[in-house]
C-alpha cells in the first residue's frame, strides 16, 4: 500500500472512532449500545493504530528509518485498549474507564491535534 492509501485508510478508521469515542464519553454507561459500540470503537482503534505502524514518519526525528514520536501514540493504543477490556471483563470499571480516558485524550485529541501542525498532510489538505 502506498502511503496515500494507508492515510484514507487511517482516516476511515479514525474519525468514527472519533465520532462513537465522543458519543460513549458523553452518555450513559454499561447499556448494551455502550457494550457494543465501545467493542466497535476499540476494534476501530486497534486498527488505525496497526495501520500508523506502516505510515512512516515525516516530520520530526525518525528512528530505525521509519518510527516518529507519533508513533508512540500507536503503542499507546496497543496498550490501553486490552487493559481497558480486561478490567471491564473482570468488573474493574475505575481502571476501565482511565484507560478509555487516557486512549481518548491520548490517542484521539493530541495525536490528532498533531496532524495539524506544518509539514503533516491534515494540515497541507484542510489548512494550507
Amino acid at each position: 500500500m502506498t502511503y496515500l492509501q494507508l492515510a484514507y485508510f487511517h482516516l476511515a478508521t479514525v474519525l468514527p472512532a472519533f465520532l462513537i469515542g465522543t458519543y460513549l464519553l458523553a452518555n450513559r454507561k454499561g447499556t448494551p449500545t455502550h457494550r457494543l459500540l465501545g467493542k466497535i470503537y476499540m476494534s476501530l482503534m486497534l486498527t488505525t493504530a496497526l495501520i500508523t505502524l506502516f505510515m512512516a514518519a515525516v516530520v520530526g526525528p525518525v528512528l530505525i528509518g521509519h518510527f516518529g514520536y507519533v508513533h508512540l501514540f500507536s503503542l499507546l493504543v496497543l496498550y490501553a485498549v486490552p487493559r481497558a477490556y480486561f478490567a471491564v471483563r473482570k468488573g474493574n470499571i475505575a481502571k476501565h474507564k482511565r484507560s478509555m480516558i487516557l486512549l481518548y485524550m491520548g490517542a484521539i485529541l493530541i495525536a490528532g491535534g498533531f496532524t495539524f501542525t506544518p509539514g503533516r498532510m491534515m494540515y497541507d489538505w484542510l489548512l494550507a
